[in-house]
């Protein structure tokens, strides 16, 4: 990765620059420092994406920042290109954004004030949706979609979750039983939910927080998909907070501060955006951590399935 990254700064004009890698996750993201400003280079993971959806990610980020919301903004090359592929490895940079994430998985919310972050995080969540309907795509704009068959297709998005190797036999039948029940009630549905651009996964280390301002970060699973699922990803993971309920209303308070939106249909998403990560886990089984994530995805949607089938 050493010398893709040093390609990659002579493109941006940034020979001179010192680096770090920050992240290695769905991507490597690096930490750029010069004396005016720092920069956040992306090598995204090979076969993740088409060259035309990162582009088009990176256009609809514009477009957002543009209209307000704070998301970060794609740097071009000295040449005026948003995207360089070197050595079959997709590149990009970013602005490196001030603050820190709101939270982790299992460190809780870094926040004083819980309620009115959940707020703002719906209030933003609701004006990027708007925007996103406002906006008209570039030609070959190109994403894919959270629908009823990236959910709950032969082929969904992130794996076939009733398929999940560690599941029991009783939990197999519990999956395949949502799966067909709530593959009907969204085929009588759909086309009366609030449906567009979405983020799809505002969880917390995608919330940059600095005082009382947000940034939403990491577009990697943005597509189009029901607004629902977008609220429903927020909410999953602060399920176990004690005060859950309380976040729950804040949220939902802030979105619509900016925007209205029916939620009777809102236990659907919850259980559709828990049985998807036991799709994702799948394919993952062997890295590193991946037993308690599975395990605890599989309880989480046990859980949530369950009550919706009842």
């Amino acid at each position: 990765m050493k010398q893709i990254v040093e390609q990659a700064l002579e493109l941006w004009g940034l020979d001179d620059a010192a680096w770090s890698l920050a992240a290695a996750r769905e991507n490597h993201v690096y930490r750029i420092e010069t004396q005016a400003a720092t920069y956040a280079l992306r090598l995204h993971r090979e076969g993740l994406r088409t060259d035309a959806e990162l582009r088009s990610e990176l256009q609809w980020m514009a477009a957002v920042r543009e209209n307000g919301v704070r998301v970060p903004t794609p740097v071009p090359t000295t040449k005026g290109l948003y995207l360089q592929v070197m050595g079959g490895i997709q590149v990009d940079m970013l602005n490196w954004l001030p603050g820190h994430p709101l939270g982790a998985t299992g460190s809780g919310i870094d926040h004083k004030d819980r309620l009115g972050i959940f707020h703002t995080i719906g209030r933003e969540m609701a004006r990027l949706h708007r925007i996103s309907d406002d906006w008209v795509p570039p030609d070959g704009f190109s994403r894919w979609s959270w629908d009823r068959p990236g959910l709950l297709g032969d082929t969904p998005l992130w794996d076939r979750f009733w398929e999940n190797p560690t599941l029991k036999a009783e939990d197999r039948k519990l999956f395949l039983a949502f799966r067909e029940v709530a593959d009907g009630d969204l085929r009588q549905l759909e086309s009366g939910l609030d449906y567009g651009l979405i983020h799809a996964d505002l969880v917390r280390e995608n919330v940059m927080v600095d005082e009382d301002r947000v940034w939403l970060i990491d577009f990697d699973d943005a597509g189009f998909g029901f607004r629902l699922f977008d609220i429903a990803t927020t909410l999953l993971k602060n399920l176990r907070e004690p005060d859950y309920d309380l976040l729950h209303d804040a949220l939902l308070a802030g979105y619509r501060s900016e925007r209205q939106i029916c939620t009777d249909h809102l236990e659907l998403f919850m259980a559709l955006r828990a049985a998807t990560y036991v799709g994702w886990i799948s394919s993952r089984l062997h890295e590193d951590g991946s037993d308690l994530r599975n395990t605890r995805f599989v309880d989480t949607a046990r859980d949530l399935l369950t009550r919706y089938l009842e």
